[in-house]
């Protein structure tokens, strides 16, 4: 059975997989003590079934967790109908397509600054690193522009962010939950900090619209807001950082597809910013508890039972893709399940799209004949999969 925190599975977990999808059913992993859904089929039904819940069940109850708990007990992701319904709804009003595409100037904006900066790199001789000086900094400038948070703290944002979702991998080490509690604790008091400046003096930022959005009497409490900011902010970038260099790299360690990008990145970006969240999927594995017997696959699932999606198993299964192992950036059509399915369905696709879809076109305009100066660093993680550094000869 799959070791999940062995090195070369987490270098290139695609065959192992591969393998597991062949049972043609969710198996079950006795070390982790949950069923794996690998097929496309049973993880979009993992996704949709209604009697497979998405239910936190709080760390260790001691006072260093009480925060870490809360911020996900009391977001939209960890929380099941109705509270579900009635967080995503009150997010929904204020988060919605209008203010996301009103985030556009802001994109270009932003983009247009990073690639000033990666210019003055260039035109020096050096190399520039694609995680470091564009795809981790513009999803993390956008959102802390988007919530508000002042230009000059914005480096205290994605190591917290870093530090909490490490939590999400198979048997975190004692050093990841040890930095979890911390960034938990300060994140959090960061925000409600701000959140309390916004009640006394609103602004132009989501915090406010947050703070001041009401449906049917209810508004978000206290934690619900603080847990909504922090969800934006780890899922609203991690998935953008690491299917930008999932697929950048995919894309250049091939010469017909780089070539693509390089004659026409405008006007394959669609297809190429969907065909970069399925192919080295930014999120493999998301785990569901069922809060009733149900069958996943012909496969029964006791109640108090966990299934974990395999989304990027899911996302190379034959039965759906042609060519499943294989790059293409023109593929259309392309139901991958890279933002998830059903009411979980990731808010924050739409600005995930947006700004892989400003950013991946005026990066191969400005440097049409860019290429990987170097061995491109993997992060040792599985769940949550992307590159520490890409070195980029321009």
């Amino acid at each position: 059975m799959i070791d999940f925190n062995d090195p070369k599975f987490v270098a290139d977990p695609y065959q192992d997989l591969k393998a597991l999808r062949q049972f043609g059913e969710p198996v079950w992993h006795e070390q982790m003590q949950i069923y794996l859904a690998a097929c496309h089929k049973d993880a979009n039904d993992v996704f949709r079934n209604k009697s497979l819940g998405r239910i936190f069940i709080d760390k260790t109850p001691d006072f260093e967790w009480e925060t870490f708990n809360w911020l996900h007990s009391d977001s939209i992701l960890d929380s099941e109908p109705p509270k579900h319904t009635r967080l995503r709804s009150l997010v929904a009003k204020a988060f919605n397509r209008n203010k996301i595409e009103g985030m556009r100037p802001a994109v270009e904006r932003i983009t247009t600054k990073l690639l000033d900066q990666i210019d003055s790199k260039v035109k020096s001789g050096e190399t520039f690193d694609l995680i470091a000086d564009y795809a981790e900094p513009l999803p993390v400038k956008i959102i802390a522009d988007l919530l508000g948070f002042p230009e000059s703290e914005e480096h205290l944002l994605r190591p917290w962010s870093q530090a909490i979702v490490k939590m999400y991998e198979v048997n975190p080490s004692a050093q990841y939950q040890m930095d979890a509690k911390k960034a938990a604790g300060e994140f959090a008091e960061y925000v409600r900090n701000l959140a309390a400046l916004r009640k006394v003096n609103p602004g132009q930022d989501l915090i406010t619209d947050l703070a001041m959005v009401e449906e049917n009497g209810e508004k978000l409490n206290s934690h619900e807001l603080v847990a909504t900011c922090i969800l934006l902010l780890n899922a609203g970038h991690e998935a953008s950082v690491n299917a930008f260099g999932n697929g950048m790299v995919a894309a250049l360690e091939r010469p017909d597809q780089s070539a693509l990008l390089r004659d026409k990145a405008r006007e394959i970006t669609e297809t190429a910013v969907e065909e970069f969240m399925r192919f080295d999927a930014p999120l493999h594995l998301f785990e569901r508890t069922a809060t009733a017997q149900t069958q996943v696959g012909g496969v029964t699932i006791e109640a108090g039972q966990k299934i974990a999606a395999l989304i990027g198993s899911a996302n190379r299964d034959e039965n759906i893709f042609n060519e499943a192992d294989e790059l293409d950036l023109m593929r259309d059509p392309n139901p991958h399940i890279g933002f998830g399915a059903g009411i979980h369905f990731c808010l924050g696709a739409p600005l995930a799209r947006l700004e892989m879809g400003v950013s991946l076109p005026a990066l191969w305009e400005k440097y049409p004949q860019m290429r990987l100066a170097s061995q491109p660093v993997r992060r040792p993680t599985f769940v949550l999969r992307g590159y520490e550094s890409v070195e980029i000869s321009a």
